[in-house]
């Protein structure tokens, strides 16, 4: 089994005691988005998780203490640093101070167990696409050294977006191709394994792998073990990750990106924010006198 920490929020930048908390504690329990009275616990012992992937915009609040999950358990750093001042990521450190602590997290774990996201690549009257390439070949050179990869994506155009994001401009077949055609020979020149996130067509024309973000090659190669050879049933449609457990919630990021699927709006995310008590299973509150808690089935991937 796989566990994800920071798919439905940024668990690492704003809820890392807690997150070390239930890794030390064994277990974690998590509401199912969709029924939220049904409840499942998942242990968080070495012979249950197979991987323990991380993904977050700011690591330094873990890097002190990260040693605690890493000494125990595979791992897997997804860090994404993208084009984007304060007035698209309003939470999300600048991208020097990105970088510096992505370094010192690959030094860490070693580059082999880091990847950075660019994504999602979007395009606005202050970031055309010219912009985004310029800061793109600005990190590169930088970030090249530390990480196993590079994943980006285009960014999905879901309802919200249009009233979170107005000034965001719809991506042409013709941009994407253009950026997807900079992004790759940027990555070509720095050595770069650069690829897609699985649902956004096939670049290889540009050097670009078309992959899923989160397959057991890249994580049994990053922590020299082998996987079974096991269909990947991805987390969306078009999706070619491996499937994994979410131990966050939705409505609970304060980063207050205006792309944000994972938050309805950051308003609600941070009147979720103060039901957070870091002695509670639960990343948001505490279990209800009609909770239903069921015990996950936690089955192995390791060949």
């Amino acid at each position: 089994m796989i566990v994800n920490t920071g798919g439905r929020t940024d668990t690492v930048q704003y809820y890392s005691e807690w997150l070390l908390r239930r890794f030390a504690e064994g277990y974690v329990l998590s509401r199912n988005p969709l029924f939220p009275d049904k409840v499942s616990r998942i242990e968080l012992s070495p012979d249950k998780v197979d991987c323990v992937v991380f993904c977050s915009k700011n690591y330094a609040p873990i890097l002190p203490r990260l040693h605690e999950i890493t000494s125990r358990f595979r791992t897997y750093f997804y860090y994404t640093i993208t084009a984007y001042g304060k007035d698209i990521e309003p939470g999300v450190p600048s991208i020097a101070e990105s970088m510096e602590t992505l370094i010192a997290l690959s030094r860490m774990v070693g580059r082999m167990r880091v990847a950075w996201r660019f994504d999602p690549v979007l395009l606005a009257a202050d970031y055309p696409a010219a912009r985004i390439l310029e800061i793109f070949a600005q990190m590169a050179p930088v970030l090249a050294p530390y990480i196993d990869r590079c994943i980006f994506s285009f960014v999905e155009v879901y309802k919200k977006l249009e009233v979170n994001m107005p000034e965001l401009i719809p991506l042409s077949l013709e941009d994407m191709d253009m950026l997807a055609r900079g992004l790759g020979e940027i990555a070509g020149e720095n050595g770069i394994l650069i690829q897609t996130c699985g649902t956004n067509g096939d670049y290889s024309r540009y050097g670009i792998h078309p992959s899923g973000c989160m397959t057991l090659e890249i994580l049994g190669r990053a922590n020299g073990v082998a996987f079974r050879n096991r269909k990947h049933r991805g987390m969306r449609h078009g999706c070619h990750c491996i499937e994994s457990r979410d131990i966050g919630a939705y409505d609970s990021c304060l980063n207050g990106c205006k792309y944000c699927y994972a938050n309805q709006t950051p308003q609600k995310a941070r009147d979720n924010f103060r039901l957070h008590d870091p002695d509670s299973p639960l990343l948001l509150g505490h279990l209800h006198p009609d909770d239903t808690v069921i015990q996950a089935v936690q089955k192995s991937f390791l060949e």
